[in-house]
């Protein structure tokens, strides 16, 4: 382990490159599934499946890739190839919303799934190795936490400045013409961070290089499967991703149909997205007071709390929902930082099988972190359909039965507070972070005392 502090001029390009990465989790995340069922005529189960079916392949894909990422690191010493590969994403977030004007309805839905097929491996490429420089780095446990704070507040904005510029670009009562310009200049702008993030990349591996994996040792997704640790963390983050991707693709319902105006959806987007974006720093500075886990454990909860009081709906007044949407916020932005800091920090306990996995790990998680992209519209698409919402094309405006809106209002709220309660528990089964804790301090002081006694 290592003291090393990495300097602004490799974090803040790093961090650059979570902006594109921000803009495709954020967009297609928050619209494509009102995409379908308001402006393609999609029926909410079908739009749900067109969603779901495209992202179980990243099961498979993900772990795949960061095997392929791995062999990439141990002949070429480095994982930028698959990163700029990764950057053609870009032509497929733009054709999933350049439908073609004569599809409608299943057709519609067909060729969305299509494009989200090539467009999740393509950024599966950049996501994955990005993701597993942290633990390509010769850096510390709380060097871990700050990296990944930069990149979590630039991820944070980016969501933020997406989801509140989208709908604006966008219009009122957009039609699909109106989405796809939207897409080409989000795509610009998408293609542009990546490009930044890849050369961050190289900086941070110049600052601090890791250590090679040994001579033929051969890493593996066995390695990060058979590994308790990481499977409990990342059980749990399969729930938080869930919960967060329902939530994101159900603001857009309970703008127009719980609170009665869709201009409302970027006010909600934002009282979520800003907390995060200026509470992100401050969780670095208690994760290093409490610690990783505990940190992650109160902003678990948190949520639930946030979520109950969300569930008054409209009765509750603007005020209190927006102050409700705030305090989601602020535990979005640990349950972002925390769990991605500690994957490196699992990476690093595992040894040498760790160090020459860590692109199998990071695949593994990712393909959880893709399938709640996936599970979480299609769990609040299941609820619409449970309480029999009916689809409508773009200008046609239809009239909800009771049972529909008490499906908006709740698939939102106490869904999501279940689902919360699940990751709480599955998250505790994690021990790591304790001895970690304890012992980052007093490894950086003996090396400290090291550096001393040599000079």
């Amino acid at each position: 382990m290592t003291n090393v502090r990495l300097p602004l001029r490799a974090l803040v390009p790093f961090a650059a490159g979570s902006i594109g990465m921000g803009i495709w989790v954020t967009v297609p995340g928050i619209f494509l599934l009102y995409f379908l069922t308001d402006v393609l005529a999609v029926p909410p189960y079908a739009a749900g499946v067109a969603l779901l079916l495209p992202n179980v392949a990243d099961i498979v894909v993900h772990p795949w890739v960061g095997r392929l990422s791995d062999a990439n690191l141990a002949v070429t010493g480095h994982r930028r190839r698959l990163m700029a590969a990764g950057c053609v994403v870009v032509l497929a977030f733009v054709a999933l919303f350049a439908v073609p004007s004569d599809l409608h309805g299943a057709t519609a839905a067909i060729w969305v799934a299509v494009a989200l097929v090539a467009g999740n491996l393509l950024y599966s490429l950049y996501q994955v190795s990005y993701l597993a420089t942290p633990a390509d780095l010769g850096i510390d446990y709380h060097e871990r936490t700050r990296l990944m704070g930069y990149r979590n507040v630039v991820i944070t904005v980016s969501v933020l400045l997406a989801g509140v510029a989208a709908p604006a670009v966008a219009g009122d009562d957009p039609g699909v013409g109106d989405y796809t310009r939207m897409a080409l200049l989000l795509g610009a702008v998408m293609l542009a961070a990546m490009l930044v993030g890849i050369t961050g990349v190289a900086r941070l591996n110049r600052a601090a290089p890791g250590t090679p994996a040994e001579p033929g040792r051969r890493g593996g997704l066995l390695v990060a499967l058979r590994d308790r640790q990481f499977r409990a963390l990342t059980a749990s983050y399969l729930t938080v991703a869930i919960t967060m991707n329902l939530v994101l693709a159900a603001m857009p319902y309970f703008a127009e149909y719980e609170l009665g105006r869709s201009s409302l959806t970027a006010v909600l987007i934002a009282a979520f997205m800003a907390p995060a974006v200026l509470t992100t720093p401050l969780w670095v500075l208690v994760a290093r007071r409490l610690g990783k886990q505990r940190s992650l454990l109160v902003a678990q909860a948190a949520f639930v709390a946030g979520s109950l009081v969300l569930a008054l709906g409209a009765a509750a007044g603007l005020p209190l929902l927006i102050a409700a949407e705030a305090v989601l916020g602020v535990a979005f932005a640990a349950m972002q930082l925390m769990p991605l800091s500690m994957v490196p920090d699992v990476i690093a306990a595992a040894g040498p099988a760790g160090a020459a996995s860590a692109g199998s790990y990071t695949g593994v998680w990712t393909a959880a972190e893709a399938t709640g992209g996936a599970l979480g519209p299609y769990v609040y698409s299941a609820c619409l359909a449970a309480g029999g919402f009916v689809a409508s094309s773009a200008g046609e405006h239809t009239t909800q039965s009771s049972g529909a809106l008490a499906a908006v209002r709740y698939g939102f709220t106490l869904v999501p507070a279940v689902l919360m309660t699940i990751a709480i528990v599955l998250q505790r089964r994690y021990t790591l972070d304790k001895r970690a804790h304890t012992a980052a301090p007093s490894a950086v002081a003996q090396e400290k005392a090291a550096g001393q006694r040599n000079s």
